[in-house]
């Protein structure tokens, strides 16, 4: 069935679709411009009801950090916003509505809007690869990220009865695709939990574990300078960790990874980080279009069509300084929802628009064990110095006074504490996964 959702007339209604950074910092803009003008309503629909810290989510994989303690309760964040928890089923441009659906017994909802923000970010590209989606890991969500600790876990306990020894390589054999910030700061956590967590598993010892990371160009971290990305390297090689370079997963099945230098690796664990894909909601929406992505102008206005919006991971934003695309990162997508607010209310007060305009203040990868490396402002800094500059700018960054202090403290404690080996199941009753099991 299908409701429609009402407001009262005359009010302008702002829809917000996507509660990552880009979609919360314009919801967040716009109550603080606002103030008490009721005039105006803004409704935020995204899929989960909590707003992710994504830079702090291989944290919570490997233990360094409570799984709550990285997510804020939308409710509480935006006190002036409607939120709906619920998926876009459809967006009707011409109509000016989404349709969203929700519910214990799924039903939908039409959304009509004056002004519409496309913030849905996007998701995991597998690329077809075969036994990929079915059999790799991800570190996207919180569930992701969940779901790859209790697998490690569940991996260390299997590995130290005796009746794993002979498939024990197997279990202990860690691979990590991708040597983006994504996949070295996993695979830097993921090597960091295993090993420190070795102590308490009698049958286990160092040697028995394996952690590899496949990287498709010549040096990790391209992001960064290579002599950072070299730097990376050699304090991941120094702590264990295997890195393939020049390779790429070609194919996954249950119990190995097959790479395109013809290797072989066995294994029970692949995290896939290395590939993204806009939402496949783009793909039917009748706007212009680049690499999947909505283009948009300078001030993030969906050209023909007026009233609709875009920014972050699923828009395509023109940068005037160099003609290529801004990057789709937390850093820009922020500043993007603050522009994008503002040129909103400026179309509706009948202001001229500001282009957005941005300058990437910096880019940090934690590497394991109180190191980093870092690029801010042009000057680069490795070690301890980046590793303690990676924490305070994204504690800094976190959202609510109350989440500040849970992670200072978590972060505190982890230097007179060993990491927690609690597997947190999620099944009730008989309905049980097998151990150790994707």
């Amino acid at each position: 069935m299908s409701d429609a959702i009402s407001t009262t007339t005359g009010t302008k209604k702002i829809l917000i679709v996507g509660g990552g950074f880009g979609g919360l910092h314009a919801a967040l803009h716009f109550e603080k411009a606002l103030g008490a003008d009721t005039g105006v309503e803004i409704t935020l629909v995204n899929h989960e009801n909590f707003f992710l810290f994504t830079p702090m989510l291989h944290e919570v994989a490997a233990s360094d950090l409570d799984i709550t303690h990285i997510v804020n309760p939308i409710r509480k964040l935006l006190r002036k916003t409607t939120f709906f928890d619920g998926d876009i089923v459809r967006l009707d441009l011409q109509g000016r509505k989404a349709v969203v659906s929700h519910g214990f017994e799924p039903h939908t909802h039409d959304l009509p809007y004056d002004h519409l923000i496309l913030a849905l970010g996007s998701t995991t590209n597998f690329y077809g690869l075969p036994g990929l989606e079915s059999h790799a890991m991800t570190m996207k969500s919180l569930g992701d990220a969940i779901h790859l600790r209790n697998h490690l876990i569940g991996h260390l306990e299997e590995a130290d009865t005796e009746c794993a020894r002979d498939c024990r390589g197997r279990l202990l054999t860690f691979v990590i695709a991708g040597g983006g910030f994504a996949g070295v700061e996993t695979i830097a956590s993921v090597n960091d939990f295993v090993r420190e967590s070795l102590r308490f598993y009698p049958h286990l010892k160092e040697s028995d574990v394996r952690m590899v990371l496949v990287h498709s160009g010549s040096v990790i971290l391209p992001e960064l300078s290579p002599s950072l990305g070299a730097y990376a390297q050699t304090k991941l090689a120094g702590r264990g960790v295997e890195i393939v370079l020049n390779a790429k997963v070609t194919e996954v099945s249950d119990t190995t990874v097959t790479l395109s230098n013809g290797t072989v690796i066995e294994t029970g664990t692949v995290v896939w980080t290395a590939g993204t894909s806009p939402h496949p909601l783009l793909a039917g929406l009748p706007c212009g279009k680049q690499s999947g992505r909505v283009t948009v102008d300078a001030t993030l206005e969906v050209p023909g069509w007026p009233g609709v919006w875009a920014l972050g991971d699923c828009a395509m934003i023109p940068d005037p300084k160099t003609g290529k695309p801004y990057p789709p990162t937390a850093q820009h997508a922020l500043r993007e929802g603050r522009v994008l607010a503002e040129n909103i209310l400026a179309t509706m007060a009948g202001r001229p628009k500001k282009p957005f305009t941005f300058t990437t203040i910096g880019q940090l990868a934690a590497i394991g064990r109180r190191a980093g490396v870092a690029n801010i402002l042009g000057f680069q800094f490795s070690g301890f110095l980046a590793w303690w500059l990676w924490r305070t700018i994204y504690w800094s960054k976190l959202p609510r006074f109350e989440k500040k202090v849970r992670v200072a403290l978590d972060w505190t404690l982890d230097l007179f504490f060993s990491k927690d080996l609690v597997k947190v199941t999620t099944w009730r009753g008989a309905a049980r996964t097998p151990r150790g099991g994707r």
